[in-house]
């Protein structure tokens, strides 16, 4: 994703790495708590960003989701099949509260 950004002419030093985002979960929680980030755009396919603009609206986050475009214009049964688990999980994940794994120290983004 950085390469890619660089590439399109996004700037390297205005690009700021998570990596500790392990779940979606993880990084949602993790813009706001670790990069304070209270509103933000997740980009990434349609269906993950539906299952993420979820997690931040139960976050309190105001999230919106900017759809890439599928690499092959439709989603393959395994990545159907893996979606629907994750869906389940964060069912599960809202209902018993669930933390993300690591959270760290917070990292301040810079205002220009």
């Amino acid at each position: 994703m950085y390469n890619d950004l660089v590439s399109a002419g996004i700037p390297g030093r205005k690009i700021i790495l998570d990596y500790a985002g392990f779940r979606t979960l993880d990084s949602v929680v993790r813009g706001k708590e670790v990069f304070g980030q209270d509103k933000y755009t997740i980009v990434s396919q349609s269906f993950h960003n539906q299952r993420a603009i979820y997690i931040a609206r139960r976050k309190g986050i105001e999230a919106i989701g900017f759809n890439a475009e599928d690499h092959t214009g439709e989603i393959d049964i395994k990545v159907q099949l893996r979606e629907l688990g994750a869906r389940m999980l964060v069912i599960y994940d809202m209902f018993t509260q669930k933390q993300p794994h690591f959270l760290g120290e917070k990292v301040v983004i810079p205002k220009e």
